[in-house]
């Protein structure tokens, strides 16, 4: 083995106190790779004992370069070392805004809520409550699958219309509600679908009035009118049922709302 031969040698010709520092510089070598890669870590560790101030501007610097894992670990060592702080209720939002944006929208949709109920004040209440709708929304999957996201981004959409009426989210939240429900709908005509397939058609009926009387303003309600009509006339359609059928997905929002950019604003977060 090399490396006790090194000490073996180094025992003759080195005093016990040069010893321990070729120990040192073996074991640090061996497990790092290099000097570079020491000197790199202990400048990371020393970051984390800046005061706060510094803190949330790492935090945010690494943020605004998309290094969201980075900027969560900044917000969180505020969060640990400095709860009090001033910065403390920005350092809350960007860390919600964090976990977002690495698309952990379990994670982040909790800690929005956390934010809400510890600063109800707080001048960012609304984007938080938008952020809310949008991590139950981005969980959509397709219409054919769970549409528990599609009912919980609604209602949430729903709750920021009502307590700010005139936020600067409003319109993108209506647009979002809409596309939503533009979901149900098709996630219930999918069902009729399946009940044709099945030649159950008493049930594809129910389904059908209740598309029509739930969502009338629905796009997809003249044709669940004139499926409807098929089959209370008695020629339900037997085949080519793709061509009555819609896309599996998620509509896109952006028709809701005209031509209007997908970024929101980021307001930061003054001490409640």
């Amino acid at each position: 083995m090399i490396v006790p031969m090194i000490v073996e040698g180094c025992r003759r010709r080195l005093p016990y106190r040069g010893l321990a520092i070729v120990l040192f510089s073996l074991v640090m070598l061996g497990g790092c790779g290099s000097v570079q890669d020491v000197i790199k870590i202990g400048e990371e560790k020393a970051d984390v004992f800046l005061p706060a101030e510094q803190l949330v501007m790492k935090g945010m610097d690494e943020y605004n370069d998309g290094k969201y894992f980075l900027a969560l670990e900044y917000f969180n060592e505020i969060l640990d070392r400095y709860p009090f702080s001033p910065e403390a209720p920005l350092a809350e939002l960007k860390a919600a805004d964090s976990s977002y944006q690495m698309e952990r929208y379990a994670e982040a949709l909790v800690l929005y809520e956390e934010f809400e109920e510890r600063h109800p004040t707080n001048e960012a209440i609304p984007y938080v409550m938008y952020q809310k709708g949008m991590c139950s929304y981005r969980g959509i999957d397709r219409v054919d699958r769970d549409t528990s996201g599609a009912v919980a981004a609604i209602q949430a959409f729903e709750e920021l219309l009502r307590a700010y009426p005139d936020s600067p989210y409003t319109e993108e939240a209506q647009a979002r509600i809409r596309a939503a429900s533009e979901f149900l709908v098709n996630h219930e005509f999918f069902v009729v679908q399946y009940y044709l397939r099945a030649k159950k058609y008493d049930q594809a009926k129910v389904r059908l009035n209740y598309i029509l009387a739930v969502y009338p303003d629905a796009k997809i309600a003249p044709q669940a009118q004139e499926l409807l009509t098929l089959i209370e006339e008695g020629n339900p359609p037997r085949s080519g049922f793709a061509s009555w059928f819609i896309d599996l997905s998620l509509p896109d929002w952006m028709p809701f709302v005209g031509n209007k950019d997908e970024n929101t604003e980021q307001p930061g977060a003054a001490s409640s």
